[in-house]
Parts: structure tokens; sequence; C-alpha cells
């Protein structure tokens, strides 16, 4: 005789679905949080000193005892991070720059529709530390030049890899040293960092400023910019500072 469908399974269903929907939720978060704190991580890569570098100690004459240079890899929490720990840096400043004064606020930038790029102004003592060495560092440990548009789980114009050169010299220098670079074929793929002259600096607003050193258990940070100041320490060891230098005890102190 024919039997008929238990009056139990038509309401199992629908809980058994709700429970694959939930699974499948949670995967799919589970997944976009392991890509937002894995995938940036970057593993230093060693590279030579540039050839053509600005003399350490012997600064042109009439030149100011402190240059800066603006430089752009990705996130500007980790790039800031990174040259805070750098002996004969003495200021490293998060911001934007290569657009204009109207767009350069956070929530405008991060829309990928100005021409800024998130940066960070490292201001330095030439008598300890070249412009070279800076660039070094930076192509090294604080990014990685050869993600076009991105870095780590960052993607958009505004986390281009760029330097923002102040003069004819640095940009001369940072020339060369990516031509030594590409030449060399120390990197996997092409550098891609763009030379630009600089136009402006506009700092990024205070809760930007020395995001690493305060909120180092954030998932982002210690998974992202964390291992770029380790990899400081390692790499360069000899330059790394222990104790950063940080925005907030500069505005402080004045």
């Amino acid at each position: 005789m024919p039997t008929t469908p238990p009056p139990a399974l038509p309401a199992r269903r629908p809980r058994f679905l709700a429970r694959r929907s939930l699974v499948g939720l949670l995967f799919l978060a589970l997944l976009w949080v392991f890509w937002q704190t894995h995938v940036g991580a970057e593993p230093a890569v060693l590279i030579p000193a540039p050839a053509v570098d600005a003399p350490k100690d012997q600064p042109k004459p009439g030149a100011p005892e402190l240059q800066t240079v603006v430089l752009a890899g990705g996130c500007f929490w980790g790039v800031q991070a990174v040259f805070q720990h750098v002996k004969g840096v003495s200021q490293a400043i998060s911001g934007y720059a290569g657009g204009t004064r109207d767009t350069a606020s956070y929530e405008v930038v991060s829309s990928g529709r100005t021409a800024h790029a998130e940066s960070v102004q490292v201001t330095f003592d030439p008598r300890q530390i070249s412009y070279g060495r800076i660039l070094q560092i930076y192509f090294s440990v604080a990014h990685d030049p050869t993600q076009l548009n991105r870095q780590g789980p960052d993607s958009g114009p505004q986390y281009r890899s760029a330097i923002f050169y102040r003069d004819d010299s640095q940009k001369s220098i940072a020339q060369a040293y990516i031509a030594q670079l590409d030449k060399a074929g120390v990197f996997k793929r092409p550098i891609v960092t763009q030379l630009s002259a600089l136009t402006e600096f506009y700092p990024a607003e205070a809760y930007h400023q020395d995001y690493a050193t305060l909120h180092p258990s954030s998932p982002y940070i210690a998974y992202n910019d964390l291992p770029k100041v380790e990899n400081l320490q390692h790499v360069f060891a000899e330059i790394y500072r222990e104790t950063p230098i940080l925005v907030s005890a500069a505005t402080q102190s004045h």
C-alpha cells in the first residue's frame, strides 16, 4: 500500500538548509578574516645597496640639516611603523600625496577615486643615513614594489607603490636604483613603483598616526605590519632602533 511522507520531513528540511547556510556564511567569514590577516604579510627580500647614492656624511653645501622624502607602499600604518624604527629618521608621518587638498581625507581617499596614495613622509638626517639607504629599506622590508595598485590584502590605486621625490637628485637616485634592482633580478617580477614629483603632502587624521604602535594586538597589524618591523630588525640590525620615534611624542614636546 502506498506510503505518505512523514509529516516531520517538511519541518526538518528548512532547518537543515538554514544550518547549511549558517555554515557557509561562517566559512566565508573565516576565509575573509584569513585573507585580511594573512595574505598581506610579505617576507623581506635581501637586496644590494644602491650603486648610486647621495653621500651620507657630506650633504650638499647649503642643504638643510634634515631632508624628507614621501613614500607610498600600501597601508601607511606599516610603512610608518618601519621607518619609526630606523636610526637617523627623526619623524615619519602618515598622510596622503598625489592629489589635492579637498580630497585629502581617509574616507575620500579610501574610495580609490582620488589621485592620492596613502603615503608616509620620512624626515631623516643625511649625516646619519643616506637617501639611498632609506630606499633600500623601502624596497626590502617596507612593502612589495612588484604589486600593482595593491599591497597584500588592500587593493586600489590608493595603495600603489610610489616615490614622491622632492628634487632631481632624489629622482635620479631612485631611477638608478630601480634599474639596478630590475637588472639584478632580485624580485620575481618587475618593479612597478611610480616616480612622481611631490606637489604637496597632507598629514592623515590623528587616529592614523602611530597606529601600529598603539594597536599591536589588532589582527591586521599583527599579521601585516609587525612582521615588517621584525624584518627590519633582522635585515638591518645595525640601523634598527628599538624605541620608535612617534608622532604623538613630537606633538607633546611642542
